[in-house]
């Protein structure tokens, strides 16, 4: 049986102004860290006579986001990055992400991200967790094999 663990996740955010660790240790909330596809690669079309085709598009742009609890100092390194950026558009969409499990030896790389907005800040009886969401012009994914 194999074995999935967070410990194994090594995540960055990497730009001219900062190096930030977003992965394991990073105080991530327990919905983790999620690379996603923007859009759909294909769309089929069906003619009138039944026949079809389908259509494979080049778009590999997406989205990540990384969730942190409330108390997690990596919060304020983030938005320390995103006023920075924010204030020079030389700066804004020009950072990379990039994850990988040691042990399943996924990796997932989006490049040229900007931050979507900044996250909805609440105050609540319980710690709420920030997420924080970049899009990226392109994400790469890699599913490795755990042993």
């Amino acid at each position: 049986m194999s074995t999935y663990s967070f410990m194994d996740v090594h995540c960055t955010l990497t730009s001219d102004d900062a190096v930030i660790d977003v992965g394991y240790g990073a105080g991530v909330a327990e919905e983790g860290i999620t690379f996603g596809m923007a859009g759909d690669k294909n769309t089929m079309t069906i003619g009138a006579d039944g026949e079809g085709m389908h259509s494979l598009h080049a778009d590999n742009s997406g989205q990540v986001t990384v969730r942190l609890l409330k108390t997690s100092p990596t919060n304020a390194k983030l938005m320390n990055l995103y006023n920075l950026q924010k204030a020079d558009t030389r700066k804004w969409g020009k950072n990379t992400i990039t994850m990988n499990n040691s042990s399943a030896g996924d990796n997932a790389t989006a490049t040229k991200c900007a931050f979507k907005k900044v996250p909805d800040l609440a105050n609540a009886k319980d710690g709420s967790m920030l997420e924080w969401v970049f899009d990226s012009i392109k994400v790469d994914m890699k599913l490795g094999t755990y042993e």
